[in-house]
């Protein structure tokens, strides 16, 4: 069995809410909103995510979106962890992610939910998310296209947990890595036919 320490229903039921509300915190738009720049969403890919928000020309904006929508996923798993135990924390990390991509604030039209993967990633097994930030920009620097890199580093997020010996977060390495590749659905098309465009080309294709 994947994850130990049972978690009562209550406990599921609030770890999801805390999750999802940290999770749908819309950082792109509120960094790019008291920096100036405007709103996010209607530039580029319309994505309320880092790389988008670099489309504005503004990096110290997309720095910190990318930090900030990490940190909430960091927050979710260490928080609820302290609460709830490893299972709370692995349901308020997922929850958190579809929080980012779902947010109820935006009509539940978010980001893609790669940095909030990542802050997770960090939380639940520090090594296995150095290793997965390692694999995003080894592939980074190697092809220039963002979207292949989240994608190769969430395909290997569940490998690294289980060569690390941390089977309780496995599962939800697991589980995450498969909402990246459905975020990421339309960007896989364009990859299968050599469309995608490279970081710092100004196209909008994460």
């Amino acid at each position: 069995m994947f994850l130990s320490a049972p978690i009562s229903w209550p406990d599921v039921l609030l770890s999801t809410a805390f999750g999802y509300l940290l999770g749908a915190i819309p950082f792109g738009v509120v960094v790019t909103r008291l920096a100036g720049l405007g709103d996010v969403r209607k530039i580029g890919s319309r994505n309320i995510g880092a790389t988008n928000v670099l489309r504005t020309g503004n990096k110290w904006a997309a720095a910190l979106t990318l930090l900030l929508d990490g940190g909430k996923g960091a927050a979710a798993v260490l928080i609820a962890n302290a609460y709830f135990g490893i299972n709370g924390a692995a349901v308020a990390g997922t929850a958190a992610i579809f929080g980012h991509i779902f947010p109820v604030w935006l009509r539940f039209k978010g980001g893609k939910g790669v940095a909030t993967f990542i802050g997770v990633m960090l939380a639940a097994d520090w090594q296995a998310g150095l290793l997965v930030i390692a694999t995003w920009l080894a592939v980074a620097y190697l092809s220039k296209i963002s979207s292949l890199s989240a994608l190769v580093a969430a395909a290997l997020a569940p490998a690294y947990t289980i060569a690390l010996g941390n089977l309780p977060y496995a599962l939800l390495a697991l589980i995450l890595a498969i909402v990246i590749f459905i975020t990421h659905h339309e960007n896989i098309h364009r990859l299968w036919r050599s469309e995608e465009p490279r970081i710092g080309s100004g196209k909008s294709g994460d």
